[in-house]
């Protein structure tokens, strides 16, 4: 992959704190929904709870589609990631916790929900098949398409 792509879609994954996600729901359509999310490189982490709707969709169907965008004023400054991969749940202690000091990190203001008892909370990783690079800046519409080496 080119370097200064991976610097872009990396860069874009660690200024945006919200994804719109979207998974299947049992009836085959899919259903979005938005999360906020960190990053470890590519690697995606977003938590929900293990009774909702995106819990039962991803323990069917572990396929998703996300999408992170950065503010813009115009659209000449829109840039963004549409990306397809595959969730898995969170089930290692240590990765578990790791994932919950940098949500400490990145969003602060988790900690008065952090008494929440975890088996009432899901976390899971995405991990990104193809990565579609939205840059406008490139000219109207402009997009990289990168298949992630898995």
């Amino acid at each position: 992959m080119d370097p200064a792509l991976r610097q872009e879609i990396i860069s874009i994954l660690d200024d945006a704190t919200d994804m719109t996600i979207a998974t299947v729901r049992e009836d085959g359509y899919p259903q979005a929904t938005t999360v906020s999310y960190l990053n470890d490189g590519f690697t995606i982490y977003f938590g929900c709870a293990a009774a909702s709707q995106k819990a039962k969709n991803l323990a069917r169907n572990n396929k998703v589609s996300l999408t992170v965008n950065l503010p813009y004023a115009s659209w000449i400054e829109i840039r963004g990631l549409s990306i397809g991969g595959r969730a898995e749940r969170v089930a290692d202690p240590q990765e578990m916790d790791q994932v919950c000091q940098l949500m400490f990190r990145k969003f602060p203001q988790i900690a008065p929900y952090a008494p929440t008892p975890l088996e009432e909370i899901a976390l899971f990783r995405v991990t990104p098949e193809f990565i579609s690079v939205l840059d406008y800046r490139k000219g109207f519409g402009h997009s990289d398409l990168v298949k992630v080496a898995g």
